[in-house]
């Protein structure tokens, strides 16, 4: 019976395309059945300059240029033409530009992208002025909190500051993030941020968080295996005293984070300090 149902189905939902017979259809149909990724892109372009179904056109052809190498130009379409897409699909537009800097090694626009997230917390303005929002993961829905995706930005600008080696900006990230919403991966990043300043003391006592299972994802076997090869570094390493110099900053670097955990409601109009701060300072922290 179940295979005669199967059967029975209409073609667009056999093969998981939406109804009809438009341009964004036709681009859907030679990408997902034909699996002609050129051939997809073209009439992904036909179907943005027709105005059909916008959004999901201009996202999917990003992904499938993405998918072909071509990470270059799926970032000047989106900039191109998302000023088309209607304001809902701005955060997923983000989330797919956000990959193909990644793609591409574009540190700077990484970070600029992750401040202006955190601006838009500071200010009330993620999540529609709401608490939580719902995500997708693997076909899954559940509920992320502001502080949850504060900790998740928080992480990224981290892991962002320490591919350009600017281990002093990181640290002062990663601590925020784990006062918020603390996880074993952020705290290796955390011990490694200080190994590489050669404060071997304050790591070790990092370390130790994620060694003893006190934190979320301790008992992840990639954690764990990553926390045991942090602390052979830091067995290895020679004990060196803390350099002092630029302490005065980076006091205020955390300051101006302070106020963005205290404040999840854009109750006060002024801008938050560290995202005038860390940029103009990045190459006096990092020396």
């Amino acid at each position: 019976m179940k295979g005669s149902f199967e059967k029975q189905e209409p073609y667009h939902v056999a093969h998981k395309l939406p109804p009809g017979d438009s341009p964004y259809v036709r681009a859907k149909h030679v990408q997902l059945v034909e699996k002609d990724a050129e051939g997809a892109i073209i009439l992904f372009w036909k179907a943005i300059n027709a105005g059909d179904r916008v959004d999901s056109a201009l996202k999917d052809m990003a992904v499938v240029m993405k998918q072909q190498d071509r990470a270059e130009e799926a970032i000047e379409a989106i900039k191109s033409f998302r000023d088309r897409c209607s304001k809902q699909a701005q955060e997923s537009l983000d989330n797919v530009l956000f990959d193909l800097y990644k793609k591409c090694g574009k540190l700077e626009e990484q970070i600029e992208m992750l401040k202006q997230k955190l601006r838009m917390i500071y200010h009330g303005e993620a999540f529609n002025g709401k608490p939580t929002k719902t995500a997708r993961s693997h076909g899954r829905k559940f509920q992320v909190t502001i502080k949850q995706e504060t900790s998740r930005i928080l992480g990224n600008l981290g892991w962002a500051y320490m591919q350009q080696t600017n281990f002093a900006a990181a640290e002062v990230v990663y601590r925020k993030a784990q006062q918020i919403d603390p996880d074993a991966n952020k705290a290796c990043n955390l011990c490694l941020c200080l190994i590489k300043r050669g404060r071997y003391s304050e790591a070790r006592v990092v370390l130790e968080d994620v060694l003893q299972n006190k934190l979320l994802g301790s008992d992840d076997p990639k954690s764990s295996s990553r926390a045991k090869e942090l602390l052979e570094e830091l067995e290895l390493s020679v004990p060196l005293l803390s350099n002092p110099s630029g302490l005065s900053l980076e006091n205020a670097l955390v300051e101006g984070l302070d106020q963005l955990v205290n404040q999840w409601t854009p109750t006060r109009p002024r801008r938050l300090p560290i995202f005038e701060e860390i940029s103009p300072y990045r190459d006096q922290l990092a020396c």
